[in-house]
């Protein structure tokens, strides 16, 4: 009889004597025997990312929904149970869809806009000039900078006395604008920032698209005498559909979501013309400390994004036309 270190280390065939089993079955076996620790050892490697998510993410989510049906101060222990009360007295607030307007007038001044000088300038950046690689990097490089230091650039620049804005507008004999401080002007002043910040990421992935279109469909229209507009409107336009696609439904999501520059640089003022959604349930969970209410819009803003995003993706899907 073999002892078990020697079984260990015999070939197939050899246990398959020694055991009484089909070859088959001890091939099996050590493949069975190999798969679990290939799929245990994957698990493991998972292990530390799958606890992190689990205690920063899900189980705050989870508790976050729960919370949306209490009446619960943040300095007080105890919580009321209301059920769908802090959703209903959002929908029937005044001062909820204010908020949302200011939200939907900042990603409709931004979002096509911001898309329109991408592709512009993608189009422009794609061409065999000099200095190329400068131009994309300066255009990009909002994109990567600290939003709270560009905020107080800006900052700086709306200054209604020592700004570069109003510096000009003197230049050009026009009146100087209280930027930040007046309701006409200081949405606006936040859309020309958010698109000076977030054009060079629509640049780059508009130049990706472009790069993607196989040139064979450009020398063929050359051939049959297209000029560089009937290029662009019959080949290039259609064929950026999903790049446009994917670009308007990452702008609309991240918009919706804007936060460190309208705290930096108005907090929601003035008059509440930059208060919008998600600085909304910052004041009201970390300055009226109504947890349970601020939970509640988190709760709507993910029912929003969501339908707006598969409202998106429903429509613009009939209309996107891929390269081959």
């Amino acid at each position: 009889m073999m002892d078990t270190t020697t079984l260990t280390k015999a070939k197939p065939s050899v246990l398959s004597e020694a055991m009484g089993l089909p070859l088959a079955e001890i091939s099996l076996a050590q493949f069975r025997r190999k798969r679990l620790k290939e799929v245990s050892t994957g698990y493991l490697y998972l292990l530390p990312a799958t606890a992190i998510l689990l205690c920063f993410w899900f189980l705050p989510t989870l508790y976050a929904f729960l919370v949306s049906f209490f009446r619960w101060d943040f300095m007080n222990p105890e919580k009321t149970f209301v059920g769908l009360g802090n959703y209903l007295s959002l929908l029937t607030s005044v001062e909820y869809w204010r908020v949302m307007l200011n939200t939907v007038f900042y990603l409709v001044g931004s979002i096509p806009m911001c898309m329109f000088l991408a592709l512009i300038l993608a189009l422009a950046l794609n061409e065999k000039i000099k200095f190329l690689a400068f131009f994309r990097a300066s255009i990009f490089a909002p994109v990567i900078s600290c939003i709270i230091a560009m905020s107080a650039v800006w900052l700086w620049m709306y200054d209604p006395i020592n700004g570069l804005l109003n510096y000009f507008l003197q230049l050009l004999d026009f009146e100087p604008l209280q930027w930040l401080s007046d309701i006409k002007t200081a949405m606006p002043a936040l859309i020309i920032m958010d698109i000076w910040k977030h054009t060079g990421y629509d640049m780059i992935i508009y130049l990706a698209g472009i790069q993607s279109i196989p040139e064979s469909y450009y020398e063929a229209a050359k051939i049959d005498g297209s000029g560089r507009w009937q290029r662009f409107r019959y080949i290039t336009w259609p064929l950026l559909a999903p790049t446009t696609l994917f670009i308007l439904i990452i702008s609309m999501i991240k918009r919706f979501q804007v936060f460190s520059m309208v705290h930096t640089m108005t907090q929601g003022g003035p008059a509440g013309a930059t208060d919008v959604i998600v600085y909304y349930l910052y004041e009201k969970a970390f300055q009226d400390f109504r947890m349970g209410y601020a939970f509640a819009i988190s709760y709507l803003l993910f029912i929003v994004i969501f339908a707006v995003t598969l409202i998106q993706w429903k429509v613009g899907a009939k209309k996107v036309h891929y390269a081959r």
